[in-house]
């Protein structure tokens, strides 16, 4: 299956991978930025988010993008992951070295991350409300948990309708079907990286920030003393700056 995914502008590519509290939509403030400074920019909606259906079996989150790649012949691309799509963009870095030429990481998860007890609290009373049938309960506790305090209502309106999107498309599903994850060895990964943080986020994604700095290979560490975890959508102009000048420093010569 070829995920649903959008292609803008003309250069060397970059890929936007969705946080799992959105879908591709929350690039929006993105791709114009990007597209203007001469960039091939991709965003797809990985399966059971935005436009893509949910799985019908066992399925490889990056496997999907990189069919994705394929698909438009693309060789070599820039990945920029945000939470959840940040741990398909590492992974897929690291099992394709050769396909990525540079890694930015916004508040990105990892699939080995022993979460906090505040992360597993808010996992446990999103699971409560979803199973009382209080999907808008459990929207309106996402974007209080992942926008920090300076995002504003049309943002926090923009993250509401992807988060009860994802929650009605998923919800429908006759059956649930795990992603297969592949441990991730950091230093596989030959592109150089940009590990975001923000300080009004969870621990846990501060802490696996600071390891994934430590052990990628040329990286550069970044914490947003404003941001929560959703910074690309909370001060998009911050973010777009901060990305461009990491991809002008490592785009492709050719």
């Amino acid at each position: 299956m070829t995920i649903t995914h959008d292609v803008a502008g003309d250069g060397p590519a970059v890929v936007l991978v969705h946080s799992t509290v959105c879908d591709r939509r929350m690039w929006d403030p993105q791709v114009p930025a990007l597209t203007a400074a001469g960039y091939l920019v991709v965003r797809c909606d990985l399966r059971g988010f935005g436009d893509s259906p949910v799985p019908d079996g066992p399925y490889d989150n990056a496997r999907d993008v990189l069919d994705v790649l394929d698909l438009l012949a693309i060789e070599k691309t820039a990945l920029i992951g945000s939470s959840g799509g940040g741990r398909v963009s590492l992974e897929l870095a690291a099992r394709w070295p050769h396909r990525v030429y540079a890694l930015a990481l916004l508040c990105g998860a990892v699939a080995d991350h022993e979460p906090s007890e505040e992360l597993r609290a808010f996992g446990g009373r999103e699971d409560e409300l979803l199973e009382a049938g209080d999907v808008e309960g459990a929207t309106e506790l996402n974007v209080a948990t992942w926008l920090g305090p300076y995002a504003d209502d049309a943002t926090r309106a923009h993250v509401r309708r992807m988060q009860r999107h994802a929650f009605e498309v998923q919800l429908a599903a006759t059956e649930e079907f795990p992603p297969v994850r592949t441990p991730v060895e950091l230093s596989a990964v030959t592109a150089p990286s940009l590990v975001v943080a923000g300080r009004h986020d969870l621990i846990d994604f501060r802490e696996i920030a600071s390891r994934l700095a430590a052990g990628l290979p040329g990286s550069r560490h970044v914490e947003l003393d404003w941001a929560g975890h959703l910074p690309s959508l909370e001060r998009p102009e911050v973010v777009n700056d901060l990305l461009l000048d990491f991809l002008a420093d490592t785009r492709p010569s050719h």
